[in-house]
Parts: structure tokens; C-alpha cells; sequence
């Protein structure tokens, strides 16, 4: 079994920044790839990053390109979203989520097997 737990989210006013934490157990985190996935109010679960099991490869939706940085420690099996300039579009239920293979930057959401529970960012105009 594998538990995934972000931390991290808040109220934010436009042009802030935050860092989303996902502390994963259960399983080789090391080994999977990580992404980041959000859903705003009345919309459909969208990506926003991931990165494979070493670090090296890394891949962002356009809307947060040039933003948001994806990372992680697999000393400490944790995976962080570092969310810069955010806007009020920003604003969802950020999601972390655990793919069983770890070579490849995985989009689709059908591609990851294991889900956090979500963490609210709220950005004010």
C-alpha cells in the first residue's frame, strides 16, 4: 500500500509563491515517477509536472511553464512543487500522485497509480 501526503497549501495573494510537499511510504519511492496534478471548481483533474525516478527528466503543462519547479529527494522520499508569480487561476486541489514505473514523464492521469489526498492553494487577486 502507498500513502501519499501533501502539505503546503494556503492563501496566497497574486505574485506569491508557495512549495507543495508529497511525503510518500509504502514503497520504493526512488523508483516511480512523481507528478503533480490539480483540479479547480467545475473543471476536470489537469497535469502540471512530473519528474522521473532520478531527477533528470523533468516536464510542465504550458499554463505553468517558466513558474512552477518540480523536484524531489528520494533521501527523504518526498517530491515538492515550487510555485512562483502564482495567479488567481492557479487556484485549485493540488493533487500529488506515484506511477509504478519510473522512466518515463507521464501526463495522463490514467498513468499513475497512487493519489494523495490533495492540498487546497488559493490565490487572491
Amino acid at each position: 500500500q502507498v500513502q501519499l501526503i501533501e502539505s503546503g497549501g494556503g492563501l496566497v495573494q497574486a505574485g506569491d509563491s508557495l512549495r507543495l510537499s508529497c511525503a510518500a511510504s509504502g514503497r520504493t519511492f526512488s523508483s516511480s515517477t512523481m507528478g503533480w496534478f490539480r483540479q479547480a471548481p467545475g473543471k476536470e483533474r489537469e497535469f502540471v509536472a512530473a519528474i522521473i525516478w532520478s531527477g533528470s527528466l523533468r516536464t510542465y503543462a504550458d499554463s505553468v511553464k517558466g513558474r512552477f519547479t518540480i523536484s524531489r529527494a528520494n533521501a527523504k522520499s518526498t517530491v515538492y512543487l515550487q510555485m512562483n508569480s502564482l495567479k488567481p487561476e492557479d487556484t485549485a486541489v493540488y493533487y500529488c500522485a506515484a506511477a509504478d514505473r519510473g522512466d518515463a514523464l507521464e501526463s495522463q492521469s490514467t498513468k499513475y497509480n497512487y493519489w494523495g489526498q490533495g492540498t487546497q492553494v488559493t490565490v487572491s487577486s
